[in-house]
């Protein structure tokens, strides 16, 4: 619990098929904002355009939602995200934590068509920035609220 209080700045990931969202939060306020999504290439980020982001940011920990199926099964994706969790922790050697992220990008689209609804083409207006920042903002408080570093649905099995 200690290494959490020396966390400043968290990156956190939305996985996506076609693109990464990723937020920049602040474990002080317990909010995160939207940066710029990097894409997917057949499944594999492009991860030299990740590397100048995590240099710029220097980040503490790294946050990765690992999608889920409403009935609490792993997904192809959230195997896919929980890969990609890894190799960020090997890469960047640094403490990475996963957080069921269920209905993010849903909540996303939803909060961006009530701040302005001319954004509702969500390939031309991604979404996956601000879906990135929810689950930095659900992470911290799931954090605050139980002291676990990992929060994803209690039926699965560790993904280590």
């Amino acid at each position: 619990m200690s290494e959490i209080s020396n966390y400043q700045r968290i990156l956190a990931f939305d996985f996506g098929s076609k693109r990464v969202g990723i937020a920049i939060g602040q474990m002080i306020t317990g909010q995160a904002r939207p940066l710029e999504p990097i894409k997917v290439d057949n499944g594999k980020p492009n991860w030299q355009l990740l590397d100048p982001i995590i240099k710029e940011w220097q980040p503490s920990a790294l946050i990765v939602g690992i999608p889920v199926n409403m009935d609490g099964s792993m997904s192809e994706l959230g195997l896919r995200a929980d890969k990609f969790r890894r190799r960020l922790a090997a890469q960047y050697d640094l403490p990475t934590h996963r957080v069921d992220e269920r209905l993010t990008s849903f909540e996303a689209k939803g909060i961006q068509l009530q701040q302005d609804r001319r954004k509702s083409d969500f390939g031309k207006h991604s979404v996956d920035g601000l879906a990135a920042a929810l689950i930095f903002e659900t992470w911290v408080e799931h954090y605050y609220e139980t002291g676990e570093t990992d929060f994803y649905h209690p039926e699965l099995k560790p993904l280590d």
